[in-house]
């Protein structure tokens, strides 16, 4: 039976998914999770405490239970029941009190924020991701503060998309397709923001991989093809001394950090 987990929180519960996710990650071992956000009431708690118990009756063993509440109340709700509990909220308050010098006044939902100019501007990122996603115009893209490059399928739009919806980055991106091959090159509008240009690339197998699943047994997805575009796209990278990152074993997270990383674009937090 699989070790039962719980990530709890009086917001969203993505922090506690987040930590807790993090730390189970360390295990080569496979948990059965069950987020539950907005535990705001002592009422609600209580239903959560009892489905602690109850699974810790089922199955004999003590369940793992992230969260992070703000109100002590509920937050003591919790610690008495019979999970192994692993607060993260607290166990960095108060060391932080001390070194800071200052009391903590915790606020429920704080740490993702309100309806506020920075949740606007979250919003306005991933409303141009989607508006300029895959080349379908470029009219607005000298607006973009990121464009991605690369052949289909090599992880642009989830990059692209990843980018707004996390950092409020507004990420166009732009493919090329067989057509371009012959004679690949970059448009004036990309030249024009040849700063803010970033490559994508991956290796011709897994790109092959991922087309025949789209479309099977045909040209665009052919091995062959595959490797005419992704050799074509990494010489124009380096011929235009626009910097770039093979996605083939990175998550979008990572493709994400390393674009940040290279590109020293400012993180906005939410």
């Amino acid at each position: 039976m699989l070790r039962k987990v719980f990530y709890i929180s009086d917001g969203t519960a993505i922090t506690a998914e987040v930590f807790g996710h993090a730390v189970l990650s360390q295990f080569p071992v496979d948990f059965d999770a069950l987020t539950i956000p907005f535990v705001e009431t002592e009422a609600k708690a209580n239903e959560v405490k009892a489905q602690i118990d109850d699974c810790f009756i089922t199955t004999g063993e003590r369940p793992l239970v992230f969260h992070s509440i703000v109100k002590a109340e509920i937050r003591n709700i919790i610690y008495s029941s019979e999970g192994l509990d692993y607060d993260f909220l607290n166990t960095f308050v108060a060391p932080l009190e001390q070194q800071l010098g200052i009391k903590a006044s915790p606020v429920v939902h704080r740490t993702h924020g309100n309806m506020n100019e920075s949740y606007e501007a979250r919003i306005n990122a991933i409303n141009y991701t989607m508006d300029n996603d895959d080349g379908q115009t470029l009219k607005n893209i000298d607006k973009a503060d990121l464009v991605l490059l690369g052949v289909s399928r090599c992880g642009k739009t989830p990059s692209s998309l990843y980018l707004s919806m996390q950092f409020g980055i507004k990420a166009a991106n732009y493919p090329f397709v067989e057509d371009d091959m012959d004679n690949l090159k970059l448009p004036d509008e990309l030249k024009r923001n040849k700063s803010k240009l970033f490559g994508l690339t991956i290796s011709p197998e897994r790109l092959h991989e991922i087309r025949q699943s789209r479309m099977e047994n045909s040209r665009y997805s052919s091995l062959r093809q595959c490797r005419i575009e992704v050799k074509e796209v990494e010489m124009m990278y380096k011929r235009e001394r626009i910097p770039f990152v093979n996605t083939t074993n990175h998550s979008v997270e990572e493709i994400a950090t390393k674009i940040l990383a290279v590109t020293g674009l400012e993180r906005h937090m939410f």
